[in-house]
This record gives structure tokens, C-alpha cells and sequence, in this order.
């Protein structure tokens, strides 16, 4: 009997804990930066203002100010952690509170969810901002206590000056390994900073990391992604895999052939043999009818074209050419406004640059 006693008390006692888990009332403990890693940068939280900020508090005298203002936008970072919670809330506050009429607030301030299932990257669910900075929300609750890793990714249109995760307090939280690998680092426009992805985790560095399991480092500044020796330096810091231009939407003619060469020997004196890619103009909805929008970008691909044969010719190595027909696919459809892209459209372009880098060798093809 007394056996039979003590299996009930401790099957009570089982049933009771996972009511209590399962609860809305259950406790919650709110985690902040020390307790997970900042993925999607390379300078240390004692260089920068804030940690999920993008360029070092050096750089604020350096560079051109709206490329400053744009650095505090958080595009391409995210966090990672592991925990077996039942529940995770996310507490975040953003900068500036931006908003857009091409873009959705979820993309533009929001925060995305990911979980490690089994080395798929799968989507949970996204915390969308309602309050003008500071959002507190229940992204997830009632999963089966299991330790699982997670990737939560922050804003592509704003700054994130706070953030905290909340977990059941009968569980922990710890931190995964850091990728092994060099990362990928990517330098451009307003595309590559996400717009206009509906949501953080749509842009395509952002999709690139999941597929490839690789660590993106996101230098895309809205308008202003201009080839500019300032960035160049920056990234040429950076021990990448490879490099991807990507800024062909915000320089003329003039300013390739002005830049284009700088910026390589820039890289190229601190990592002689990094692949340097650069991508093609994506041509405007526009261009395929308006023949000033469509010879204005050929042109300027016919430049680029020019200083990389150039650079070739000096001796330069691995630079490479990406031609950007098919890109987004071929019926019309992945863009927002003719010129940014929609989630559709990220997805078709992060394939399409992943096909490109195992083209090139860059990567090993699956």
C-alpha cells in the first residue's frame, strides 16, 4: 500500500508541475544581454553605443550621417540562446519608432522567432510592435519543456536599444556555440538592409544563415550603400568567407568609376585572396518599358564591368561578376514597388546568390 501511496503522490506532484508550466500564471524570468550571443556583427560590445548597433562609436566622426543614423538600424542581427522553456516572451524597445508606407511595421520594428529543428531553422512566430517604442509579447507558450535552440531576429528598420527574453522560471537559459565558420559579409543598399520584408527574419542575409549555417554580417544602408572607403575599411577588418557587393541601386556611373577600384584595394591589402563578388543592377519593374531607367542601369553595369577588368588585368584575383537575370525570378511578382523587394522576392534572390556562391566554389553544393 505503501508503495501504491507514494506512485500517486509523485504522479500528483508529476501532473501538478506541468499544470503550473502550462499555466498563464506560470512565473516569468527575463534574460538580458549576457545571457546569449549577438550574431550578425564583428565589433565587440565595448566598441559600440549600443549592441545592436552596426558600426563602432569611432565611426560616427568618419562617416556621412545618414550612413551613421542607418548603422543604429539593427538589419541582419539577431540573438541566439538555448532553453527548455515552455514559453518565450520577448521585452523590446525600439529607437525611433519608424514607419514606412512600402513596408510592414512587423519588418520595419518587429522581432521573428525561430527554433533548431533537427538543423531546419522553422519559423515560430513574430513579436509585433503595438506600442510606439517599448513591446512586451508572448511569441510562444504550452510547448513540451525540451531544450531547444532559438534564433530571434531583431528589426530591419529601426534600432533595438533594449531587449530581453522571458522564460517559465522552472526552466534555464543557456548560451549555444558561436559558428565555427568565417562569416559572410554583405555591403549595399536598401535591399540588403531588407527592404521590404514583412517580417526580420524574410531578409535574404538573414535567409542565406539559416540555409547555410553561416554568420551574415548585414552592411546595408538604405539610399546609401555608395561603395565608400569608409565601409570598405570596415569590412576589410572582418575575416570573411567572401564578400558581396551589392550597391549597384545607389551609385551612378561616375561614382563606380570612382569607387569601385578604391574599395577592392582597400579589402585587398589586408586579405589578398578573399573572393570579392560583386552583384549586378536588379533591373527596376520600370526599366523593362522606360528606356532611360533601362540604359541609365546598363550603363552603369557596363562600368562596373570596366574597373573589374581593369582591377583583373592589374593582377587582381578572385573578383568575381554575378549577372542578376532571374534573380528574382522571371514573372514580375517579387517586388513591392517595382524596385524592393517582397518576401517572395528575398526568397528567389537568397537562393539564386546561394546557386551563384556554389557556382563560383565558394561553398559546397548540397
Amino acid at each position: 500500500m505503501s508503495n501504491i501511496r507514494l506512485y500517486h503522490t509523485k504522479f500528483f506532484l508529476y501532473v501538478f508541475s506541468l499544470s503550473f508550466i502550462f499555466s498563464e500564471d506560470v512565473p516569468i524570468e527575463y534574460y538580458g544581454r549576457n545571457s546569449f550571443i549577438i550574431e550578425g556583427t564583428a565589433i565587440a560590445d565595448s566598441l559600440k553605443e549600443n549592441p545592436y548597433d552596426r558600426l563602432p562609436i569611432s565611426y560616427k566622426s568618419i562617416v556621412r550621417e545618414p550612413v551613421w543614423d542607418l548603422s543604429k538600424n539593427s538589419a541582419g542581427l539577431s540573438i541566439r540562446f538555448k532553453t527548455n522553456s515552455s514559453l518565450i516572451r520577448v521585452k523590446w524597445k525600439v529607437l525611433n519608432d519608424e514607419s514606412m508606407n512600402h513596408m510592414t511595421e512587423t519588418g520595419i520594428k518587429g522581432v521573428d522567432l525561430y527554433f533548431n529543428n533537427a538543423g531546419f531553422w522553422q519559423y515560430i512566430g513574430s513579436g509585433r510592435p503595438y506600442e510606439e517604442k517599448k513591446n512586451d509579447q508572448l511569441i510562444i507558450e504550452n510547448m513540451k519543456p525540451k531544450m531547444r535552440e532559438y534564433r530571434l531576429y531583431l528589426p530591419l528598420y529601426d534600432g533595438t536599444e533594449e531587449l530581453e527574453v522571458g522564460i517559465d522560471s522552472l526552466s534555464i537559459m543557456e548560451k549555444p556555440i558561436k559558428y565555427a565558420e568565417k562569416p559572410i559579409v554583405f555591403y549595399g543598399t536598401s535591399i540588403t538592409q531588407g527592404g521590404c520584408a514583412t517580417r526580420p527574419g524574410m531578409a535574404h542575409t538573414n535567409i542565406i544563415s539559416r540555409k547555410l549555417n553561416v554568420e551574415c554580417i548585414n552592411y546595408g544602408f538604405s539610399g546609401n550603400g555608395r561603395m565608400e572607403a569608409e565601409i570598405a575599411e570596415l569590412i576589410a577588418d572582418i575575416d570573411a568567407k567572401f564578400y558581396v557587393i551589392e550597391c549597384m541601386a545607389n551609385v551612378s556611373k561616375d561614382q563606380i568609376k570612382e569607387n569601385t577600384i578604391p574599395l577592392v584595394n582597400i579589402i585587398r591589402e589586408k586579405h589578398p585572396k578573399t573572393p570579392i563578388l560583386f552583384v549586378e543592377n536588379i533591373m527596376f519593374e520600370s526599366g523593362y518599358l522606360n528606356q532611360s531607367v533601362y540604359n541609365e542601369l546598363s550603363l552603369e553595369d557596363e562600368e562596373l564591368r570596366h574597373q573589374l577588368n581593369i582591377l583583373i588585368h592589374n593582377g587582381v584575383q578572385n573578383l568575381f561578376y554575378i549577372e542578376s537575370e532571374g534573380a528574382i525570378g522571371y514573372d514580375h511578382e517579387g517586388t513591392v514597388d517595382g524596385v524592393h523587394f517582397t518576401d517572395l522576392g528575398f526568397l528567389r534572390y537568397a537562393d539564386f546568390l546561394i546557386k551563384q556562391f556554389e557556382n563560383f566554389g565558394l561553398i559546397t553544393k548540397k
